[in-house]
């Protein structure tokens, strides 16, 4: 018979439902039962003890929150009977004590990358289109309309074809609400296999609302993150397109990309609008120079790695209940099975830490680490606090209504993508991770803004959990999509790369779905499967300001 409910830790005062329970139902646990108080939706929880107002609630062995009433043996726990409470007073306590996993199978493993200069690795190669000004996006947009479809990048032509249909349906006055919609996407598909540049992976654009209008400081914290885009391993070259009076200018730019990489030496090429003779004949040139570019960039092939080039980034979105008991430890499996292997981790979403500092800070292998952690949290949930906000307020409605009712309980859960090894280093949004090892990065929680932030640290892959479901990918960085939950990765297959729900029915092993996980990533970093992020052209790309944003 299948598993009913789950205590994820043995210090745990509830208990999570697996499966849709009825009020009324007896559920044996532990040699204990417990009469259900209220229906007990899948991913809820209830309380395994009656409880008085204030006592506190712990999950995954930690304080995740404290009741704001009187709660019963078998009750429902929800926002109506419970309040955010984490540690807040964290300080570093012990040194980190990690036993590495088992890696013999993997040890001798490679992927297939493309390797630059300085030694990175990327798992893609592409052509990096980037305006210093948001005057630039619709030249930009111009250009990515002539050559993603003629070069063969453009991820899909059903829906220009959805469109022929309904104009040639309308003049020869048909219904139009007579065709419905999977008639209209019923067509054959023109599959392009003879790309000119077969060894380009795409040639992407970052269009962005910045550069210009704003602060000064946000224009320099673009310019780093720009920056950062550029010297991404998965970036063979760049074309740079400028009005010429914006804050962000081209020489900061460049300053910064060299002090980033001092050893920068990809194509740049830079079109100023404001010295060209016309919009047209500077559109020409830098289309031109472009193909010049992706000539050469062709010539870069994809060559044996080892495993210990791979910056995977790990990131949840759209969580449920059921993201810190599958997908996410699935994920920090991989993670370790990475770290061990002498690659490097980011795990970032600083609001989504609230309530797990006290383990990150203890896990950092330096005391200079574990204070650079203290102090982003506190300035940045101070900074939340400031305009009426603050971490605690950030689990969202849909991750209210599937089983995260606190900021603690869904940070104690998302903080699992990060698995159990020693934190190498701390890093500020934009700043690149140059050990191999666990590192934070400092984002917000935002999915969008997230992946952006990773990237910029140097993030080759990401995987992202989810148990709602968000189309979200990366510009520059393939993004894998992991499903806390089959009926998720049912419903919504054409965003879902790997089904974690194995999990919790019990026919996978936490460790089982790690090695899967690793394995997949191997075969997307080689290029031999292309995550449905990318087929589906999800390039998102938001960069932070630095102001409140969860």
């Amino acid at each position: 018979m299948p598993q009913k409910v789950l205590r994820i830790n043995e210090k745990d005062n509830v208990l999570v439902a697996l499966s849709n329970l009825k009020k009324g139902e007896a559920i044996h646990f532990n040699d204990e039962i417990f009469l259900l108080q209220n229906d007990i939706a899948a991913k809820h929880k209830f309380s395994m003890k009656d409880l008085q107002e204030a006592d506190e609630i712990i999950m995954y062995g930690v304080l995740v929150g404290k009741a704001t009433q009187a709660i019963k043996k078998g009750e429902l726990i929800h926002t109506h009977n419970i309040k955010h409470a984490s540690n807040e007073n964290y300080h570093k306590q012990k040194e980190p004590n990690w036993t590495a996993p088992d890696i013999s199978k993997w040890k001798n493993k490679t992927f297939n990358g493309y390797l630059r200069s300085d030694g990175r690795v990327g798992t893609a190669n592409y052509w990096l289109f980037i305006p210093t000004v948001f005057c630039e996006n619709r030249n930009l947009d111009y250009i990515k309309d002539a050559l993603l479809h003629q070069l063969g990048y453009a991820p899909s032509h059903k829906y220009r074809k959805a469109v022929n249909k309904l104009v040639h349906a309308v003049k020869d006055k048909k219904q139009i609400d007579a065709i419905s919609p999977s008639e209209l996407l019923q067509q054959e598909e023109i599959l392009i296999t003879d790309r000119l540049f077969p060894n380009v992976d795409g040639i992407k654009f970052l269009n962005h609302e910045g550069g210009c209008g704003g602060t000064r400081q946000d224009s320099e914290l673009l310019s780093k993150l720009l920056a950062a885009y550029a010297d991404h391993p998965n970036v063979a070259g760049v074309t740079l397109l400028s009005l010429g009076c914006q804050h962000l200018q081209v020489k900061l730019l460049q300053e910064d990309i060299k002090k980033r990489n001092p050893h920068f030496d990809k194509p740049l090429f830079v079109f100023e609008q404001q010295k060209a003779v016309s919009e047209e004949l500077m559109i020409a040139e830098a289309i031109q120079k472009t193909f010049e570019g992706l000539i050469e960039a062709n010539k870069i092939e994809r060559t044996a790695q080892p495993l210990s080039k791979l910056c995977i980034g790990v990131k949840c979105g759209g969580s449920d209940g059921f993201s810190g008991i599958s997908a996410n430890p699935a994920v920090g499996v991989c993670a370790d099975l990475l770290v061990a292997l002498g690659g490097q981790v980011l795990l970032a979403e600083f609001p989504e830490l609230y309530g797990a500092e006290q383990e990150m800070v203890d896990r950092c292998v330096t005391y200079e680490a574990a204070e650079k952690f203290t102090k982003l949290m506190k300035e940045y949930d101070a900074q939340a606090r400031a305009v009426g906000s603050g971490f605690f307020m950030n689990p969202s409605p849909g991750n209210i209504k599937d089983g995260l009712i606190t900021d603690a309980i869904k940070s104690a859960g998302a903080s699992k993508k990060g698995g159990t090894s020693p934190i190498v280093e701390v890093l500020d949004y934009t700043e690149p991770a140059l050990k191999p090892g666990l590192h934070l990065v400092c984002t917000p929680g935002n999915d969008v803004e997230a992946t952006t932030g990773k990237a910029a640290s140097g993030a080759t892959l990401i995987l992202f959990t989810t148990g709602l479901g968000t189309p979200t990918g990366n510009v520059v960085c393939p993004t894998i999509k992991l499903s806390t939950n089959t009926p998720l990765a049912n419903r919504m297959n054409d965003i879902i790369d790997i089904d974690c729900g194995g999990v919790i029915t019990g026919e996978k092993t936490l460790q089982q779905m790690g090695d899967e996980i690793l394995a997949y990533c191997i075969k997307a970093a080689s290029g031999e499967i292309i995550p449905k992020a990318v087929q589906l052209g999800q390039d998102d790309f938001i960069p932070w300001k630095r102001g409140v944003s969860l």
